[in-house]
């Protein structure tokens, strides 16, 4: 394995170990540090995240770093998620989220839209990649599509990057030249 993976791999892990602890976290509310460094050392090292050594400062370590981030607040021997805590974990969960595809397509294309502005940049570079790992179409720049309900999910990306107004759903019963995308889809009717 050479530097950039090896790299790569660390950093990955780190993630990890971060997006582990603020799931826990938020799955309990607050969480005590002795509850929560015996079951994520133990967790992480099953799964082959964390080397056997200095387990422990791995776990104080990154929730240290998380609570300077301004993702978790530390208070009377407790670990809380603070409001950007939680949106960073959701995001982490939207990159993870996976679209659910009925057994039939009600013959309806979902789009979205958007004109997010150059000042969001990163918001915008964050919407089109979630796009593109859901599933979604590109039809034009800012212009995706999908065949199926998806506005659950969009709504998400609405509130957590604060662009309801720059991003629009759009619930289409047809499409002009649209056999392409049945095709894209694996649509055969």
């Amino acid at each position: 394995m050479g530097k950039l993976e090896k790299k790569d791999r660390k950093r990955g892990g780190k993630e990890n170990l971060q997006r582990i602890i603020l799931s826990s976290v938020a799955a309990v509310g607050a969480l005590s540090i002795g509850l929560i460094a015996p079951n994520v050392i133990n967790a992480l090292n099953k799964l082959g995240i964390l080397p056997k050594l200095r387990q422990q400062e791995y776990t104080s370590s990154s929730a240290s770093k998380l609570v300077r981030r301004g993702l978790l607040k530390f208070k009377d021997g407790y670990y809380r998620l603070t409001i950007d805590g939680e949106k960073v974990l959701r995001r982490w969960e939207l990159s993870d989220y996976k679209l659910k595809k009925p057994k039939k397509w009600d013959r309806k294309w979902r789009m979205i839209i958007f004109d997010i502005p150059e000042k969001k940049k990163g918001i915008r570079k964050q919407v089109t990649a979630l796009s593109n790992q859901a599933g979604f179409y590109r039809l034009q720049d800012s212009v995706w599509v999908y065949p199926y309900d998806c506005e659950d999910i969009i709504g998400l990306l609405k509130t957590d990057f604060g662009i309801g107004k720059d991003l629009l759903y759009v619930i289409a019963s047809e499409i002009e030249n649209d056999r392409h995308l049945r095709y894209k889809f694996g649509l055969n009717s």
